[in-house]
């Protein structure tokens, strides 16, 4: 069988070079990308390669990252900037092949196991090759990972940085893939990373080395990618370019004008995002089967808590789970930063409930809240979204700031991980 050849391009500091294009005089200073301080967006959603030698973080507030760098150089983004160089990036690559799977914004991985031929002597020539040429036609640099399955080559194109080719094969993977950090390995997260070390599992190495059924008996599916991931026997493929793209998830978040303290404003801010989320899913024809809240403090710690739902598309049910996540999980003696709502586990058909034979309405009573919903759907799309509002909303004069990067794209580049 022949041996995968898969690509990982990632675009270096791709906020941060998108900004300076038009200021070449600031390349070589510390630059941050920044959100708005006067909206309560004002922490670092990007930095350049000079920014970081001074620790300068994504999310971190402008003004911790102005105590490292006091010559910090802040510009305002320019969303729609980074959609038109994403969309010029991925069709250069499609060039090479069909087979493109953006990962975010300024990630894609690319299979040119069956094309790379075509374009040069060797895998390691093509990406050097790409990495001129959208150099070339952009301005803008990436690094590429060149590998055998995409976690990889993945690891590849964070290995060295900027503007680098980096080969993992099968000779040399166990040289360069074992030493690194287990965190190092994409959807290794804080909590997993916290639970290997105290296993003792501190590299990919260590972690290749633990038995499958340990794994599994410690993270359940999740322990089964890891055994995967860390021997290299991951071999999901790379997605075409021209699928139809599925939704895995729909949310809406808020970072407030002022801290909320009471349940006078928590629940008319809550319901406005519920609005935006229940408002999107019906316009993708999605179901969801769960709900996501994620709580900040003023402190910026962040948390997480999310619900099975019966298969809705309803604003009110998706509300009332998002209501109950709050009022089970806040800490009620501080006050809350910001909120985001999020359907999760989606589909295009609503699953049956399965209903006893005293809940015979229950379907009844959704049929009526769908058409109302529609109703409502209509009447705003033909006057607009302040046409019709829920009482309370109105009530508290809540109006929900702009997302700062838009609709929530694809998994691998999640707004609400720096908006807030």
């Amino acid at each position: 069988m022949k041996e995968r050849i898969i690509f990982h391009c990632d675009c270096n500091s791709f906020f941060a070079s998108v900004e300076l294009l038009p200021h070449p005089e600031l390349w070589d200073k510390p630059v941050a990308v920044g959100g708005d301080s006067q909206t309560r967006h004002g922490i670092v959603l990007a930095k350049n390669e000079a920014a970081k030698k001074y620790g300068v973080k994504t999310a971190e507030t402008l003004w911790q990252a102005r105590k490292k760098c006091p010559d910090l150089i802040v510009l305002p983004p320019h969303h729609d900037l980074y959609s038109k160089y994403s969309k010029i990036i991925n069709e250069i690559y499609t060039q090479y092949t069909d087979l493109v799977e953006p990962f975010g914004i300024d990630e894609s991985w690319l299979d040119v196991t069956n094309t790379w031929q075509l374009f040069a002597s060797s895998p390691k020539q093509l990406a050097d090759d790409l990495r001129q040429r959208i150099k070339f036609e952009t301005g803008l640099t990436i690094s590429v990972g060149v590998s055998f399955n995409k976690i990889f080559a993945k690891l590849g194109s964070d290995y060295k940085k900027p503007d680098a080719t980096t080969v993992i094969s099968q000779d040399n993977y166990k040289d360069i893939v074992y030493p690194l950090p287990v965190q190092d390995l994409i959807y290794v997260g804080k909590s997993t990373q916290s639970a290997l070390n105290d296993m003792g599992i501190r590299t990919i190495g260590q972690l290749a080395e633990i038995p499958l059924k340990t794994l599994e008996d410690r993270f359940g599916k999740h322990g089964l990618e890891l055994y995967n991931y860390a021997n290299g026997l991951e071999n999901s493929p790379v997605s075409s370019f021209y699928a139809e793209k599925d939704v895995k998830s729909v949310g809406s978040g808020n970072t407030f004008g002022h801290n909320l303290n009471t349940m006078d404003e928590i629940r008319p801010a809550l319901l406005r995002l519920s609005e935006d989320v229940g408002t999107r899913l019906r316009r993708h024809g999605m179901y969801a089967n769960g709900v996501q809240l994620t709580i900040r403090y003023p402190d910026f710690h962040t948390f997480t808590r999310q619900c099975k739902v019966p298969s809705t598309d309803i604003t009110n049910e998706i509300y009332k789970r998002a209501l109950k996540l709050f009022v089970d999980n806040r800490d009620p003696s501080v006050a809350v930063r910001a909120l985001t709502v999020t359907a999760i586990d989606l589909e295009k058909e609503r699953r049956a409930s399965q209903l006893s034979l005293f809940e015979t309405t229950v379907d009844e009573k959704h049929q009526k809240n769908e058409k109302l919903q529609a109703t409502i759907d209509r009447i705003r799309g033909k006057f607009g979204d302040a046409s019709v509002q829920t009482a309370t909303v109105v009530g508290a004069g809540y109006r929900k700031k702009q997302n700062p990067f838009g609709d929530k794209p694809e998994k691998g580049r999640r707004w609400d991980k720096n908006d807030m």
